[in-house]
């Protein structure tokens, strides 16, 4: 078998695999979305892009590095909502350079006695910046309504490795939980993958892998928004060049960090998209966002798939931006994305081995249809600015709770209070203003042959 060693120490046991022309705009797709794109953003997105935007800041390089991941680390735990769970628990495990450090969301204590299914979730931020921190708010929130564990992988980062680093880390975290997962009470038969960004890359380029390996069937890949080919721009890079927090010069300039000079893009074990044959490769969530520079990336990818015979549950948010994930304690579109990325884990990782898995193939596309303004109290209220106060608001009770539930030992203990309305009443206004002035309508616009359902309409 041939393999290819890179600069700091990383292989590649496989080689170059045979690449092939991802063919972005070729033939017809029935299921892509029958509108990329909102006419404006979602009220609540275009509320937090005005207070992200107020600082202007330049593209990503090695000089301000640092303070680019800083602030990706600083929003998430802010904007973050950060789920209660029974235990978050960290260890290390055997990687190809070093070990490799993963961290557990257990979503129950009850069930801990007899195995559970489980996610790897690699988390996004352009393959230069992120870890636990960013990825705790999804990861949390997913492990909750999936009833799964969800194992966070804190792989190496460019531009200290190179692209084949990071990748060779998730891969050896899948390869471990595979082989001693059980261990850590995982139930090794239903496991699937996933990421957001340069997490999606990775998910859909592990998935390949291990299919390629021969490896334990993967029940499901959830790839958020991902980054599948990183060699060609797309027409939703010039749509959505700047103002919705991953522009136009922010890709070139993680190109150029990333690639570092001799990095292959059209490798497919870089970039996914490239790979020939995308045949037998698991069922995949897919999540694209309308005001995404990177969105017709992920809509071929889906088109791919699905021209392989891989059922893909694409869900498409026409009104949002790239990373909304992120910042499920103020977007409700977030927190709808999550539970229906919980919600499909749930549903294919609960059938026991042997048995035929659900598998879905469908086009669900949402957005918050919004009112005009309004008058409260008599005095005319732009429904921005009202919005605007509404998040802050929530976020501030969620903080109080956050903070509460770690500062004492008895979670459980503290985590009942609030979850009652009394002891939130902002969150309970927001919920109930919003689902009358923008309320988050979910349209099936395709259906293809898979059998099956899910648990949201």
């Amino acid at each position: 078998m041939n393999s290819t060693t890179y600069k700091d120490g990383a292989s590649d046991p496989l080689g170059a695999p045979g690449r092939c022309d991802p063919g972005r705009d070729s033939g017809h797709d029935p299921g892509r979305p029958k509108r990329l794109r909102a006419a404006s953003l979602d009220p609540e997105a275009e509320a937090l892009l005005k207070l992200l935007n107020f600082v202007k800041r330049r593209p990503v390089n090695r000089f301000n590095l640092r303070q680019h991941r800083l602030a990706w680390r600083l929003s998430a735990l802010a904007l973050g909502r950060a789920d209660a769970v029974a235990r978050v628990e960290t260890l290390s495990v055997p990687g190809p350079h070093a070990p490799i450090r993963l961290k557990l969301y257990r979503p129950s204590v009850m069930a801990e006695a007899e195995a559970m299914p489980a996610l790897l979730w690699f988390h996004g931020g352009g393959f230069l910046m992120g870890g636990f921190a960013t990825a705790d708010a999804i990861c949390r929130h997913i492990a909750a309504v999936s009833g799964a564990i969800v194992v966070a992988v804190r792989y190496r980062l460019a531009p200290e490795h190179d692209l084949h680093a990071g990748r060779a880390d998730c891969m050896a975290a899948l390869d471990w939980i595979v082989r001693d997962g059980r261990s850590l009470g995982i139930d090794t038969t239903r496991l699937a993958v996933g990421g957001d960004s340069a997490g999606g890359n990775l998910a859909a380029a592990v998935a390949q892998r291990h299919v390629e390996q021969g490896g334990t069937a993967l029940r499901l890949q959830v790839l958020a928004y991902p980054a599948t080919n990183l060699l060609d721009d797309f027409a939703s890079k010039a749509e959505n060049a700047s103002g919705y927090v991953l522009t136009s010069a922010s890709i070139d300039a993680i190109r150029v960090l990333i690639t570092q000079g001799h990095t292959d893009l059209a490798n497919p074990w870089i970039s996914p998209a490239f790979a020939c044959d995308l045949r037998g490769l698991p069922p995949a969530l897919v999540v694209t966002a309308g005001f995404d520079p990177i969105r017709d990336d992920g809509l071929a990818y889906a088109r791919r798939l699905r021209e392989a015979g891989v059922p893909v549950e694409l869900l498409h948010y026409a009104g949002q931006f790239h990373g909304f994930l992120n910042f499920d304690g103020v977007l409700r579109a977030a927190r709808d994305a999550l539970d229906r990325i919980g919600a499909a884990l749930k549903l294919r990782l609960a059938t026991p081995a042997g048995e035929a898995a659900v598998r879905v193939d469908r086009t669900i596309e949402l957005s918050a249809r919004c009112r005009d303004d309004f008058v409260w109290g008599g005095l005319p209220m732009g429904r921005n600015l009202l919005i605007a106060w509404l998040m802050l608001g929530e976020r501030l009770e969620g903080w109080r709770w956050t903070m509460m539930r770690r500062t004492l030992t008895d979670i459980g203990w503290i985590a009942a209070p609030g979850a009652f309305s009394l002891f939130n009443p902002v969150s309970v206004y927001r919920a109930l203003l919003g689902q009358y002035f923008a309320p988050i309508e979910a349209n099936e616009t395709w259906h293809g042959h898979a059998q099956g359902g899910s648990c949201f309409a």
